[in-house]
């Protein structure tokens, strides 16, 4: 089997997760962007939340000793100094800051935390996903405050089969299932910044190939 055979396989079997995802979200995607529609679900950013096996920095400042690096464990808990067993899956990790600092204000006087999630093990509904003609298609962690154009730079950009101002956003499930018109083109060969959106969690970016 040659390299070619097998890069055409691997290219129709892209183009069938693209057909499979696109039908399920319906053939008249809405613009996002500029003057398009669909601005009423990207209303709240929401922000990343903690799960089992991220990786946590916690800083605690003016108290060393009560800092540390720390994986959440697969009951999505925790362990600090001073501070056992505290929940931090489903948490922000601003939430997770002020939880620890209440605990520390026993010990210590106004305590001040941070925490920063260092490595991420989300779960599917916290990540998102590029499928397609991008650099390198895969999975990201969801950020708060993230962007196409955040994440087009994850991947690389677009490869040059990449038809980009016919790419979609399919967002939420089954029948709440909506797809929306992205202009990739427009934004990362162009520079026109009224083509970057926010993306949310659990969103699946899907770049078609262009029709030669």
């Amino acid at each position: 089997m040659t390299v070619r055979t097998v890069w055409c396989g691997c290219r129709w079997m892209i183009l069938g997760a693209l057909f499979a995802l696109s039908a399920c979200a319906g053939t008249s995607p809405q613009p996002l962007g500029g003057t398009g529609t669909g601005a009423e679900d990207f209303a709240a950013t929401p922000q990343y939340l903690i799960g089992p096996y991220d990786e946590l920095e916690v800083f605690v400042w003016r108290a060393e000793e009560l800092s540390t690096e720390v994986t959440v464990r697969p009951d999505g808990r925790i362990s600090t100094p001073l501070v056992s067993d505290m929940l931090a899956a489903g948490k922000t990790p601003s939430q997770l800051s002020d939880d620890i600092a209440k605990v520390l204000s026993k010990y210590v006087k106004t305590p001040e935390v941070t925490v920063i999630v260092a490595r991420f093990s989300s779960t599917f509904d916290q990540q998102i996903r590029v499928i397609g003609e991008a650099q390198t298609p895969r999975a990201l962690p969801y950020q708060a405050g993230m962007t196409v154009l955040d994440v087009m730079l994850s991947v690389g950009g677009l490869t040059e089969f990449a038809a980009g101002n016919r790419a979609k956003l399919i967002r939420g499930r089954a029948e709440q299932q909506k797809a929306y018109q992205v202009r990739l083109d427009d934004l990362l060969r162009q520079g026109d910044v009224s083509a970057n959106v926010p993306v949310l969690p659990g969103d699946v970016l899907l770049i078609p190939v262009s029709r030669f």
